[in-house]
């Protein structure tokens, strides 16, 4: 894995030497995707410039080394990724008498893009990767991202200069980078704890969708947004679509028996992870122990002669605890696992380096946990197998099985019996909420709640809702009203409100799962996987996103993916063929921290710090009052704000701190 970065001073403000200087000083910012190599390479002519850092993975000679020029001298390439089916497409190009020097897939890539042309050589790619690919015959940039987003990529304009890079950090090195913060992807970033493309902290500064390619002259290189560039409509193409998937999907549904669905499900993953495999270095897979990794990890070692190393970690407080079960897993499997049990202390010394590391605002807080198994597995491997996208492609979240439940409840009401009851609730939402706790208190512990006012409150808001997908944004919002918290900012409309842009499904719970897939999955978990790996050096693969088992998962009748009481049901049977139930069969945990607690103790002086009124006034982004009442109502236990809220802040904050150094 690596890091590549670029800049393209289209009207020579800078000058070949000091655009040179510039790359070279944005290059090292990656250094910690790539410390094994790095490379620059200079187009004078048009003020380009190219940056790479290297991690070798594959073919570990210098013939890997970019800034990499093609065979017939057209192309330049800088390029972060894996390309797993690179030798099939070695030979094709072999056969159509295409000579190699030496063993990278970035080679075979750049043959192919000369064979084919960019379009045509991703759409045969298999992979991870984002890349910068210099035209010397049109004098066009173009930018490429895999299909699903695991690798990232950035591009902007800013100081006169066209910017591209795998972090924001590397941009932000560039001479005269304005770092202003856009006030509306910070409203964004409130409601969903991250920031979804193609949006990015700083104005004109943007992150390149999944599946997509940008393509730019010289001309459109020094014009800036709102300058006649509309960049996303005039700039960017498709050569791989989520939505026409899922349609596709829909309207070709998987025909044969549900044990045939398993059949073909457990040979695409076997391949996908074999593929996966391939590394000239130490291999090695995360374990958590839950259905995902399991099933990674099972299918890893069914074709190992050797045991594959696992990797997980625990906390000592005992109802955040994972690693027993992923140690089952993992005896049974008889894989060589590495376990570490992690102090609130050791957890706690890593909140300081997440700004640095994500490099924009970002609150997963198992972003804590995922950098700490990296930094474990780390030790011992350079490439570590991942279990992340099952949830959304074989509906794995509780959240669509709650959803089908209620919308299937409320969606019938005639629409003024919905509005008559919403004003029924929202009159007296404690008094109903006293009476709904009374009378759960003498039902079964399953049917007692926390707060029955707070639910009074969400039944009125989904009594209100003219749509599903509503209900759906209410569910993912971590602030139900981020212009309320943000001094100036106006929320644009994204990928769940701009209905036009929703695919043509009939049931509910697929265009979640949808939603999920373009939006949760890359903004957040993708995102969190990158990062907290790639700052250590490891380059995480996942296998369950390979594109042929998300096609595959796009056909398959939503009956065969939600059998109650659980999701995943092909999943889970291809698993169940590798390990018994017994060692997964328990409710759905995921990365957690014991985080409410530690901001009521250990780390409360530091949020304060961050929240205090007087920096908050002399910051301007955030309403002051709203954020200490919400603070106080949280140390206090009385308020709707969670950690999950309260964390959002204070990773915003800690990253304005670092970001303004």
């Amino acid at each position: 894995m690596c890091g590549l970065t670029g800049l393209w001073d289209a009207r020579h403000r800078l000058g070949p030497e000091r655009a040179l200087a510039a790359i070279r000083d944005m290059t090292p910012t990656l250094a910690c995707r790539g410390p094994d190599d790095e490379g620059a390479h200079q187009e004078a002519q048009v003020g380009l410039a190219l940056g790479h850092r290297r991690l070798s993975i594959l073919d570990l000679s210098p013939e890997g080394h970019q800034p990499m020029v093609s065979q017939s001298g057209r192309y330049v390439l800088v390029y972060n990724g894996e390309i797993y089916n690179f030798r099939d497409i070695r030979d094709v190009l072999v056969g159509a008498g295409w000579q190699f020097r030496g063993h990278s897939d970035t080679e075979v890539l750049l043959a192919a893009i000369d064979h084919w042309g960019l379009d045509a050589a991703l759409e045969r790619a298999n992979g991870m990767f984002a890349l910068g690919l210099w035209d010397r015959e049109t004098r066009q940039l173009s930018l490429a991202r895999d299909r699903v987003g695991i690798k990232p990529l950035y591009y902007g304009w800013s100081g006169g200069l066209f910017l591209f890079g795998s972090e924001l950090k590397a941009l932000r090195a560039a001479p005269g980078f304005d770092a202003s913060v856009d006030r509306d992807a910070l409203t964004l970033y409130l409601r969903y704890n991250h920031i979804p493309a193609p949006y990015s902290i700083h104005e004109n500064v943007y992150k390149l969708p999944p599946g997509a390619i940008l393509t730019l002259d010289q001309t459109q290189a020094g014009q800036a947004p709102g300058a006649g560039v509309d960049h996303q409509q005039d700039l960017v193409r498709r050569f791989w679509s989520a939505r026409d998937v899922v349609e596709r999907g829909a309207a070709n549904r998987f025909a044969g028996t549900p044990d045939e669905a398993v059949d073909e499900l457990e040979a695409l993953l076997r391949d996908a992870v074999g593929s996966r495999m391939v590394a000239d270095v130490p291999l090695g897979a995360f374990l958590s122990g839950g259905v995902d990794s399991s099933t990674v990890v099972a299918l890893m070692q069914a074709q190992s002669e050797q045991p594959v190393r696992t990797f997980s970690i625990g906390f000592k407080e005992g109802h955040y605890e994972e690693a027993p079960h992923a140690k089952a897993v993992a005896e049974y499997l008889g894989t060589r696992h590495s376990e570490l049990y992690v102090s609130p202390a050791e957890a706690q010394q890593v909140i300081p380096h997440l700004p640095e590391m994500y490099d924009e605002p970002f609150a997963d807080f198992s972003q804590i946990p995922t950098y700490l198994v990296s930094r474990l597995a780390r030790r011992d491997v350079v490439v570590s197998l991942s279990g992340d996208g099952g949830d959304e492609l074989f509906c794995g979240y509780s959240r669509y099985f709650w959803s089908q439940r209620v919308w299937g409840r409320v969606g019938g009401m005639p629409s003024m019996a919905r509005r008559s009851l919403e004003r029924v609730l929202r009159a007296s939402p404690r008094l109903w909420g006293r009476a709904l706790g009374a009378l759960l208190e003498v039902m079964p512990a399953r049917f007692r709640m926390r707060d029955p006012t707070d639910k009074i409150a969400l039944l009125a808001d989904i009594m209100g809702m003219n749509a599903p997908e509503e209900l759906y944004l209410k569910l993912i919002s971590y602030w139900p009203d981020p212009e309320a918290l943000v001094i100036g900012g106006r929320e644009p409309q994204g990928f769940v409100t701009n209905r036009s842009r929703l695919p043509d499904l009939d049931s509910f719970v697929e265009r979640m799962m949808y939603l999920d897939l373009v939006g949760y999955l890359p903004g957040d978990i993708l995102t969190k996987v990158d990062r907290a790996s790639m700052a250590v050096g490891l380059e995480a693969r996942v296998p369950l996103l390979d594109h042929r088992v998300v096609e595959f998962a796009a056909s398959l009748p939503l009956e065969l993916k939600m059998r109650h009481p659980e999701g995943k049901w092909p999943l889970r049977e291809v698993l169940y063929r590798h390990v018994p139930r017994r060692l997964v069969e328990r409710p759905k945990q995921g990365f957690d921290v014991p985080l409410e607690h530690w901001l009521h103790g250990p780390l409360r002086e530091w949020a304060e710090s961050l929240l205090s009124p007087e920096r908050l006034a002399a910051e301007g982004f955030l309403d002051v009052g709203r954020v200490r009442r919400m603070w106080a109502e949280f140390l206090d236990g009385r308020g709707v704000a969670g950690k999950r809220e309260i964390w959002s802040i204070l990773m915003f904050e800690a990253w304005l701190e670092r970001a303004r150094v």
